[in-house]
């Protein structure tokens, strides 16, 4: 089975994470790495080989030089290849023209049997790309996947809501999101650390995937960041002392910030 898996490099969430001048996210002047939620549908990948014993897995990601370091982590997880789309042009943009991109690569890698993602990024949290990626492959899309299984010919997952869980089977090829709740990601062997360095990793341009400039980019986003405001920071709690009215006094500062 050929199964290409698309992740980011984000910011870590664990660092002052800030906005630049043109209101876009700072990634030079934080620490970055593979996003957490795109580990899921690396591991599942691997699991999926493992379990069937054959196929290829490709890692594909956008980003400046950094983002080489979201490819080499899922090497050392286990993946077969990378490839990386680096190019200045691609600074800034958006869901669509990030849709856009990817699509040109994987149809680049020729038509896998399956398309995996994460459920969203941990920066934008938008969870669209996705949806956009699948309908420009012409790829039949089955997202927020907490279970996947493949047979022959076909992808069933389970997406649990709220209230209910659906079962959904698509025919393959086809396009899945996975949820954080799908699976628990390996962390790198020291061997997969070394065979890593060996794997083959490959860096495309936006022409070597016949796009054109003027498609991607701030410049040409379809959505414009306006304005952006620090997080406040955290005000000190109010303290009640209970000398007998203390649940009164909970309840009223629950009803004031109408938490009840």
């Amino acid at each position: 089975m050929n199964i290409v898996v698309c992740v980011k490099y984000v910011p870590d969430a664990q660092s002052d994470r800030r906005f630049t001048e043109d209101h876009t996210t700072d990634r030079d002047g934080v620490d970055g790495l593979l996003s957490e939620l795109d580990e899921y549908a690396v591991e599942e990948a691997l699991k999926i080989v493992e379990a069937t014993g054959e196929g290829e897995i490709t890692v594909l990601t956008i980003g400046p030089e950094a983002a080489a370091d979201a490819v080499k982590k899922s090497l050392q997880m286990g993946v077969d290849k990378g490839v990386h789309v680096l190019d200045d042009a691609i600074a800034g943009s958006d869901a669509p023209a990030t849709s856009l991109v990817l699509a040109e690569a994987i149809t680049k890698l020729g038509t896998p049997d399956l398309v995996l993602t994460g459920m969203a990024s941990t920066d934008g949290t938008m969870s669209v790309v996705p949806a956009m990626l699948a309908e420009r492959l012409g790829l039949p899309q089955v997202t927020y996947a907490s279970e996947l299984t493949v047979s022959e010919g076909t992808v069933t997952i389970r997406r649990d809501g709220d209230t209910a869980s659906e079962t959904i089977e698509s025919s393959l090829p086809a396009l899945v999101s996975v949820t954080d709740q799908i699976n628990e990601p390996r962390y790198p062997s020291f061997k997969g650390i070394m065979a890593a360095k060996k794997k083959p990793v490959e860096t495309w341009s936006l022409a070597d995937l016949g796009v054109d400039a003027g498609q991607v980019g701030q410049a040409n986003a379809w959505t414009e960041v306006l304005e952006t405001t620090k997080r406040p920071p955290r005000e000190q709690g109010e303290i009640v002392t209970d000398e007998g009215e203390g649940g009164s006094k909970l309840a009223d500062f629950l009803a004031a910030q109408k938490f009840v």
